[in-house]
């Protein structure tokens, strides 16, 4: 975290019974509370639907290639400039046990040999679907479901529109990368606020 958000993080002290164990699940898996998460829960209800939400769209996800999946958020994110989606992202694709050393090249992922021709593509539709106003082409879907099928693009596409979403509104806050992927995550404020504890770790 590089600077201050826009609205503060909800500290476990203000919170409800309910926000505090969820804060409580959300460290014990990532290490510690995302921020955006931290944000979201001064609207508990958007907060609940937000990871309910986030669940389903991660058990439903099991069409794609993992890689080309997380390939095809990761630039939708960069190419909106939410550092803390990119820092989180380069996260889970360490965590999926994907080569994140690669990402490196992936400014020149049209000619580098690290990325698959279906990473290519599913690189290329993000930023067409990124790019405001779109460029996506009928030629473009048309290949990409010779590579995925009709599911496969379904996915690609959601994947793509909810990353645009989940960016747009954290650069909009002002949230920025936390520190996840380099294994030096930042608690964020409340944790150093007089009175607050922050949260044990389990």
């Amino acid at each position: 975290m590089t600077q201050k958000t826009r609205i503060e993080p909800l500290s476990p002290k203000r919170a409800g019974m309910l926000t505090r164990a969820m804060y409580r699940i959300a460290k014990r898996r990532y290490g510690q509370v995302p921020e955006p998460f931290a944000v979201a829960a001064h609207h508990r209800k958007l907060m609940v639907a937000g990871a309910v939400h986030e669940t389903m769209i991660d058990r439903a996800s099991k069409t794609l290639p993992v890689s080309v999946r997380e390939l095809a958020v990761l630039w939708t994110a960069r190419s909106i400039g939410c550092s803390w989606c990119v820092d989180f992202g380069s996260m889970l694709q360490r965590l999926d046990g994907l080569d994140i050393e690669r990402l490196k090249e992936i400014d020149n992922y049209a000619t580098s040999t690290a990325f698959t021709d279906d990473e290519r593509a599913a690189i290329r539709y993000a930023d067409a679907m990124t790019t405001d106003p779109h460029t996506v082409t009928d030629e473009q879907v048309a290949d990409l479901r010779a590579r995925f099928g009709d599911a496969g693009v379904f996915e690609l596409t959601y994947q793509i529109g909810v990353e645009n979403m989940r960016a747009r509104m954290n650069t909009a806050l002002g949230i920025t990368e936390q520190g996840f992927n380099s294994g030096d995550a930042c608690r964020i404020p409340w944790a150093d606020e007089r009175g607050d504890r922050p949260l044990r770790r389990t």
